[in-house]
């Protein structure tokens, strides 16, 4: 199975090669695949916030190799001053995306990195090498959890199966395979997905633009619905798994996810559809003890009042939050690389964060 999913890797969200960034935008997407190289790490902060890359760990390797640009600027300044140097874009790399826990996580392993790189003669290659470790480290958590996934929907049914999948957990927001994605892509390779149905995920629509490109693109069954027809497919009983991603998990379980997958929980669970969310353990903050302690970030009302330069809606006011939370008492399960939680509530997350 290893084998069939290293080679169904086929898109990638994120290069780096001659000391620079390339990002997919995609923003671009499907129309355009178009690389951007990026050298400073103002320009990764920006591609950050204006949704260039996103996916939460995709964020996170981004600001991680964002920081080594950072560092290059300094390669003819004394070792000693770095710290404070990088002190500015640490801050500016931390507030382009509030949410996705990921890109603190990720930014906190290059400060730890930091500390002790200053010390040596050459601090750039360790850097550089702990950047690079954080992608590869990411890209292997993609296919642990895939197997860990496909286990769980092997052992519930093993008749082939309908599953629904919100907004863009692939390749494209990752460092490879993918989350609850690289969950879907196991269960088809394994006989176990006839069809995955794909919300459009308003307002940015990354399942229509994103999730759709990717499956297409490796040939798995696939049909696009409107985010509002959640409800009506479930109840026609085809639907046997709702499996989404995360930018945030809590202590006690709650789920931080792209806006909608609140709802598809309660919908899922009036249905007896099952509840499945996938995610790194770098998603994990134990450090907040439930959901209602997510910092929930807000964009530009203007994302939903207009399509492209043409506006569609009457003269109102938007609300456009970004992300909503999902209570652990809706989840059947999340998986991570370090295992399998069912039913997560705070003792069964901590005993996950603890015995690895």
């Amino acid at each position: 199975m290893r084998e069939q999913m290293l080679a169904a890797e086929k898109v990638k969200a994120l290069e780096w090669r001659d000391n620079a960034l390339y990002l997919l935008d995609q923003r671009l997407l499907p129309q355009h695949e178009h690389w951007q190289r990026y050298e400073t790490a103002a320009e990764v902060a920006l591609a950050i916030r204006e949704m260039r890359v996103r996916g939460a760990p995709a964020i996170g390797v981004a600001a991680a190799f964002a920081v080594v640009l950072a560092a290059q600027k300094l390669v003819d300044s004394p070792v000693s001053t770095w710290s404070a140097a990088l002190a500015a874009d640490f801050a500016l790399l931390a507030e382009s995306r509030p949410t996705a826990v990921n890109l603190f996580w990720a930014l906190q392993k290059m400060r730890d990195c930091l500390a002790i790189a200053v010390q040596q003669a050459q601090p750039l290659p360790i850097l550089a090498a702990q950047a690079v470790a954080i992608l590869n480290d990411d890209r292997e958590a993609n296919m642990q959890t895939a197997q860990l996934g496909l286990q769980v929907i092997r052992e519930a049914s093993a008749a082939s199966q309908h599953v629904m999948t919100h907004c863009n957990t692939g390749a494209l927001a990752t460092a490879g395979f993918g989350t609850a994605l690289g969950v879907i892509r196991a269960a088809y390779l394994d006989g176990l997905v006839s069809c995955v149905h794909v919300n459009e995920t308003r307002p940015w629509l990354q399942g229509s633009r994103l999730t759709a490109w990717e499956l297409v693109g490796e040939g798995i069954p696939s049909v696009l619905n409107v985010d509002s027809a959640a409800a009506h497919l479930m109840a026609q009983g085809k639907i046997t798994w709702v499996i989404v991603g995360a930018d945030r998990i809590t202590a006690n379980g709650d789920v931080a996810n792209k806006i909608g997958t609140y709802q598809l929980a309660v919908l899922a669970r009036y249905h007896q559809v099952k509840f499945m969310v996938v995610a790194p353990s770098s998603t994990i903050d134990m450090q907040l003890s439930s959901g209602t302690a997510i910092p929930i970030e807000e964009r530009n009302g203007e994302e939903i009042l207009y399509i492209g330069e043409q506006r569609v809606a009457a003269q109102i006011d938007a609300f456009n939050p970004v992300f909503d939370v999902t209570p652990a008492d809706l989840i059947d399960v999340i998986v991570t690389e370090r295992g399998i939680v069912m039913q997560p509530n705070q003792q069964k997350m901590h005993a996950l964060m603890q015995d690895n």
